[in-house]
Formats: structure tokens, C-alpha cells, sequence
């Protein structure tokens, strides 16, 4: 059965919301995954990022972010020594999250064509991501895009994480 990509928007957020608790709630850690704040989803789709989700049927099946932190002290830059002067052009792969039901098909691949796309057609310089240790699926498919990984540590509020950087040409 064929996926639909698209932009995700205002009016979708309580679905991405929906989706994210649904999946989180069945991981065998809830350290594997950084839940996001509905109010950071809503930024994600007004001005910090953008929002794409897979839809199968008519319902939404996956969704991944690509946030643009600026100079947040968020800025995963700041952690791999981005001058201030380049934190503007830093782009963070933030969450995914797929279906059960639709797991295998490549879509975290695709979103990560489609993300590394939007960063280049913005001009962004640099591309950040944190996974869990234990995650191998999505660190297999970082390495796959082509990100490499930096270093490990503890992040948001002590869960372990490591650090996945690209920089775009």
C-alpha cells in the first residue's frame, strides 16, 4: 500500500501528538525515546522547523521534524563548536516516530532524503542528531545518510544519548 509525504501543519499537530504517545507507549524503555512538548511542535510547524508525516489511508502512520534551533541554547551547534556566527545555518534532525504497521518499508530513509533536501534548499550548513544507544535501527539509518558519530553523553535530563553530525556541502 503506497504512503503519502507532506508537510505537516497547525491543524495536524494533535494527530502527531496522538501518534507519538500511541508508539512511545509500547517502547521497552521510555528512555529510547525524548517525547517533544506539544508547544515545541507547534513552534516546529510556525517558524522552528518543519513537520512531515506518512500517511497511509488518509491517517497519519509516521512523521519526522527537521528543527531550525537558530541561537537557542538549544543549538546542538553550540555542542559541536559551531561558531556563533554559523549557529543560524544548524539544522537538528529531531524525532521520528513510525507505526508499528508500517516499519521496514524505509520511511525514516526517506524522511532523511527529504530533510537533508529541505537543509540544503535553506541554506544550512550543519546537521545534528541524538539517538539512544540501544536505538540501532535509527542509528543505522543516521550512519546510512551519512552522518557520522561524535560523541556520547547524557542529555535531557540524564537520558543517554549519542551524537550524530554532517556537515552539508
Amino acid at each position: 500500500m503506497a504512503l503519502e509525504l507532506k508537510r505537516l501543519w497547525q491543524q495536524d499537530i494533535p494527530q502527531v501528538q496522538a501518534l507519538m504517545i500511541d508508539v512511545v507507549s509500547r517502547l521497552p524503555s521510555s528512555s529510547l525515546y525524548s517525547m517533544d512538548r506539544i508547544e515545541a511542535m507547534y513552534e516546529y510547524v510556525e517558524e522552528k522547523g518543519e513537520i512531515y508525516g506518512a500517511y497511509q489511508d488518509e491517517k497519519l502512520v509516521a512523521y519526522t521534524v527537521l528543527a531550525f534551533p537558530g541561537l537557542s541554547d538549544s543549538n546542538l551547534g553550540r555542542e559541536f563548536g559551531v561558531p556563533d556566527e554559523d549557529l543560524t545555518r544548524v539544522g537538528s534532525l529531531e524525532g521520528s516516530i513510525v507505526h508499528e504497521t508500517v516499519r521496514g518499508r524505509g520511511l525514516q530513509r526517506q524522511f532523511h532524503v527529504l530533510r537533508e533536501q529541505r537543509a540544503r534548499e535553506k541554506g544550512l550548513l550543519y546537521l545534528y542528531a541524538t539517538v539512544h544507544p540501544d536505538n540501532t535501527v535509527s542509528r543505522r539509518n543516521l550512519e546510512a545518510a551519512g552522518l557520522t558519530l561524535q560523541f556520547s553523553r547524557p542529555m535531557y535530563g540524564g537520558l543517554p544519548r549519542q551524537c550524530y553530525a554532517k556537515k552539508l556541502d
